[in-house]
């Protein structure tokens, strides 16, 4: 019997004219990182991307309905939606570009994430509490908008638990990145 073995390698050639990101010391230009760097849009249409932009546009309601904070239970409450927006909006650029793929570092992104988002979501679910329990029952200028504030928080909590819940998964699963 005789066995036959195709190897198949696949080259690709980019061509820039925009500045030289990823010049190497001879004058040249290899590409480098920045030539790494690829749109990635199908990202946003699983369920742990569709997750991130839920995160983000419930951070933005969050975060107007509790402006200013008028004490300290809203002000540790908008401490953790401000860093848990930042966050999001990293990991949303992160995945967006394809920056994970594109550095090449001895990293498990997954579980990086997996207790970064786990962090965020012990944070909301204190803040959540914290926000609903000073405002209420309360009959103070702007008790409705930060009880309002709360509820979102409730939802964004769930939100980023979830998000916790499906890196659980693959990280469970063996992924890295």
């Amino acid at each position: 019997m005789v066995e036959t073995v195709v190897t198949v390698e696949r080259t690709t050639t980019t061509t820039s004219n925009g500045p030289p990101g990823g010049a190497n010391p001879t004058g040249g230009n290899d590409g480098g990182f920045w030539s790494a760097i690829r749109l990635n849009i199908d990202y946003f249409r699983t369920v742990p991307g569709i997750l991130k932009i839920v995160q983000f546009v419930l951070g933005i309601i969050c975060m107007a309905l509790a402006a200013p904070p008028m004490n300290s239970a809203t002000s540790f409450f908008m401490f953790v939606i401000v860093i848990s927006f930042i966050i999001t909006i990293l990991l949303i650029a992160a995945y967006f570009l394809g920056i994970r793929e594109a550095l090449n570092v001895a990293v498990n992104w997954i579980f990086s994430e997996l207790i970064t988002t786990a962090v965020l979501t012990l944070l909301y679910f204190i803040g959540f509490i914290v926000q609903l329990a000073r405002w209420s029952d309360s009959a103070a200028k702007g008790a409705g908008s930060n009880t309002a504030a709360g509820v979102f928080g409730l939802f964004n909590f769930l939100a980023y638990a979830a998000g916790t819940y499906f890196l659980f998964l693959a990280h469970r699963s063996g992924a890295t990145h």
